[in-house]
């Protein structure tokens, strides 16, 4: 089920990734007026070494909160040097020095008073800037970019599925029946399940068909929506499709027959169990899409075996997606936290 297509071929070009924090750059992309006043204190901070919820604890030992009082927009990789918001409940009239947090690992960069909390998913997107070293042939990678621009599929990332696919044999054995008692390790458990079957269903899509239209009627997803609707093909979604206000999409599995096609769920068939026990755990039937276009994108040789890339993704979206399509790379940040355990 980790196994997936590749929609440009598999690449001939190997890279190290993650060599060095600094080698994965994550720019949090809000779209958010602050107001300047308001109950919450919001916090920009840039983190090098250090996970999300590690940071979310100091916040809220900062603040005399518990960490549940603590929002952010997402979570952001440990293996990298990454900028994102946080928001913590704080009186009008108290007032706390968050630059304290300081240290080797974060610096508080903004911190700005606002009406109301951050919530998961307020953010727009991502900007990636990312560095691959070792590279075997640099020239391999830049034949690739041009076709790689016009998108990649839409695959959740392998962090989704937890060190070497935990989180997919848990769910494996939760299907079977075992019961999963922390509420947060449930979630994860069925998100990766889910996860794995839209993959799934993508990388049979691309083997099949690539990316482009292939069923006389489509379901197709709304720009910035969960919204999807199924429709014959008519030169009028064509034109909708080109100008990027619908996408083509794939089913993320749950209940009702509103939503998917009969070739996805022939693709399914092997994993009924999966399916079952997603629709008996209450999931409602959603879309994803099928594409990913990268936008902004630019890269730079450094050297002949090193190479820089940047590029926004929304929301919700994995970087290693589009590095997939351009090179094998081994992810280095993971070599080394196997050596240290």
């Amino acid at each position: 089920m980790l196994t997936l297509n590749y929609l440009y071929g598999k690449p001939t070009a190997t890279a190290e990734f993650k060599t060095l924090p600094e080698d994965f750059v994550v720019d949090e992309v809000m779209d958010i007026e602050f107001t300047g006043e308001g109950e919450h204190v919001c916090l920009q901070i840039i983190k090098r070494g250090e996970n999300t919820i590690s940071l979310a604890k100091a916040i809220a030992k900062a603040a005399g909160v518990g960490l549940r009082d603590v929002s952010y927009a997402g979570l952001k990789d440990k293996h990298g040097v990454c900028t994102q918001w946080f928001s913590v409940p704080v009186a009008i009239k108290k007032d706390i020095d968050f630059s304290l947090l300081n240290n080797e690992q974060r610096m508080v960069i903004q911190q700005l008073r606002h009406n109301r909390k951050l919530r998961t998913g307020c953010h727009k997107g991502n900007r990636f800037e990312i560095t691959l070293r070792n590279v075997s042939d640099i020239r391999a990678i830049l034949a690739r970019i041009n076709a790689v621009r016009q998108g990649v599929p839409n695959y959740f990332g392998e962090q989704r599925f937890g060190f070497d696919g935990h989180n997919l044999t848990m769910a494996e054995r939760m299907f079977d029946g075992e019961v999963i008692r922390d509420k947060k390790l449930r979630g994860l458990v069925i998100s990766a399940a889910r996860s794995a079957l839209f993959n799934h269903v993508v990388s049979k899509r691309v083997e099949a068909h690539g990316l482009a239209v292939s069923w006389p009627r489509e379901i197709f997803l709304l720009e910035g929506s969960n919204a999807f609707f199924e429709e014959d093909l008519s030169d009028a979604n064509v034109a909708r499709l080109l100008e990027g206000d619908i996408h083509l999409s794939a089913p993320l599995f749950g209940k009702g027959d509103r939503g998917i096609v009969e070739q996805e769920r022939h693709w399914l068939e092997s994993y009924q169990k999966w399916c079952e026990g997603l629709c008996q755990l209450g999931l409602k039937m959603e879309r994803r899409a099928l594409r990913l276009v990268p936008q902004n994108f630019t890269v730079e040789s450094v050297n002949e075996t090193t190479l820089k890339l940047g590029f926004e993704l929304p929301k919700g979206t994995f970087a290693t997606a589009v590095l997939r399509e351009l090179a094998l790379y081994q992810d280095v940040s993971k070599v080394i936290s196997e050596e240290i355990e």
